[in-house]
């Protein structure tokens, strides 16, 4: 259950974090696609983060610098694509752009920007070196029932939201 908790605490964060952004930089957007206060991008990215990590960290036995360099090379890769890959589903099923680095330098397309990738990259060091350390017991404390009540919560929006947005699309 730690992966599925790790999913839910870093997918609710994100839309925290988007949200508040937001309201900070006075715009309009709306974190994620879901109705409710989440945004799966983070959940999938913070699990990619700690199994390419520990993979990584348990495989090599190199020192922590070359470990940490080839982290933060492949974590930045996989999350870049992983965005690419989203920003480009989200936009066919749903006929929207949450994001658009076209006008960045550096950007490839819409979806991919040179500058969020180091974003990606470094924030993934902070969180393995950092956050990890002190969020794991507390993650682990989580009880399985209100786990399984954010995966009911969890699927029952990701219906709603698919049967209201393919309806009227």
């Amino acid at each position: 259950m730690y992966y599925v908790n790790l999913f839910f605490v870093f997918s609710v964060f994100g839309y925290l974090l988007e949200t508040a952004y937001s309201f900070i930089m006075n715009t309009n957007f709306k974190s994620g696609f879901l109705y409710g206060p989440i945004t799966p991008l983070y959940g999938i990215g913070i699990i990619i983060i700690f199994c390419l990590s520990n993979y990584i960290f348990n495989k090599l036995h190199l020192s922590k610098v070359v470990e940490t360099i080839i982290v933060f090379i492949l974590i930045t890769l996989v999350l870049t694509f992983l965005e690419f890959v989203a920003g480009y589903l989200i936009e066919k099923i749903f006929n929207v752009v949450f994001w658009d680095y076209s006008n960045q330098k550096f950007h490839i397309g819409k979806y991919i920007s040179l500058s969020m990738s180091l974003i990606w990259g470094v924030g993934s060091i902070f969180l393995i070196y950092f956050v990890k350390p002190w969020i794991s017991d507390y993650i682990n404390k989580i009880p399985n029932g209100v786990t399984i009540l954010f995966i009911i919560l969890f699927i029952t929006d990701i219906i709603i939201t698919m049967y209201n947005k393919l309806k009227f699309s």
